[in-house]
């Protein structure tokens, strides 16, 4: 009986958190690369001689890395195996591979170049992250110190990088890497049990630029590229939560208004170099 329960209400939940398809941004970042140390040595008593050379600073804080490349607007990613059996209602919902490598359809890239928080932004003097933020609290929060909310081009080239990567740490899904694919003891909709987990929890849970939990742990809410929005919505929601859920890049939620905070939304902050 309790497990009929648990299925019972993971349909529910899921039913509520489904993401719409849609085409995803991609983006990538070019990092710097630093030259091997040269060391020469004579054969007389002449001491060695080493040179080092620096990466410059980076414009970013210390919490935000530098992302920066060529994002591609339309991609195409194939999935070849979905992880759910055909019987399931949610069959095509969860891929557990997709195909290398994914294809860029649009004409020409577009250039990128800001700063996003390493890690989702935390709870004052804890390393949990913030949760119950909304559109506009999030808005609030990153524009006190200096910054704002990612648009959505810029969150998902930040998860994919320029190789397009379905999932932020590669082409085929993997549960244990980030915190995603929680079944038992989820709660029910409006009093959801407290999965969180900070960053340090999963170090491998991180894309091609180094941010962490872009798949899971908590969802983040982003602004609407262009002023026609994403199907008419201006905020939108990334990277989903611990919930069985799709947590691709290029997945995405609309539906709640600016003002909506639950136990799964949390915050993320960019800004200008």
């Amino acid at each position: 009986m309790a497990r009929q329960y648990q299925a019972a209400t993971l349909l529910v939940l899921l039913s509520a958190c489904a993401e719409p398809n849609g085409s995803a941004t991609l983006t990538s970042v070019r990092m710097g690369t630093s030259k091997a140390t040269q060391v020469e040595s004579t054969t007389t008593s002449t001491p060695t001689s080493t040179s080092t050379s620096t990466s410059p600073p980076s414009p970013c804080p210390s919490s935000m890395v530098l992302v920066e490349g060529e994002y591609c607007p339309d991609v195409e990613e194939k999935c070849l195996r979905w992880l759910d059996p055909p019987e399931s209602p949610y069959h095509e919902f969860r891929c557990a591979e997709y195909k290398k490598p994914s294809v860029c359809k649009s004409k020409e890239r577009v250039h990128m170049r800001f700063c996003i928080d390493v890690a989702e932004r935390t709870e004052e003097g804890s390393d949990i992250p913030r949760n119950r933020m909304s559109w506009t609290s999030s808005k609030e929060l990153c524009e006190s110190q200096g910054a704002r909310v990612c648009r959505e081009s810029e969150w998902q080239f930040a998860c994919e990088g320029e190789e397009m990567l379905p999932y932020p740490y590669g082409y085929e899904r993997d549960s244990n890497r980030c915190n995603t694919d929680i079944i038992e003891g989820l709660g029910r909709p409006g009093r959801l049990k407290d999965h969180r987990a900070p960053a340090s929890a999963h170090p491998d849970c991180k894309s091609p630029f180094g941010v962490h939990d872009m798949a899971g742990n908590m969802e983040e809410w982003v602004t609407a590229d262009g002023k026609q929005g994403k199907m008419g919505w201006k905020q939108v929601m990334k990277g989903s939560w611990w919930i069985p859920s799709r947590h691709a890049c290029r997945s995405f939620q609309i539906g709640h208004d600016a003002h909506y905070a639950g136990a799964e939304t949390g915050a993320r902050c960019c800004k200008e170099p």
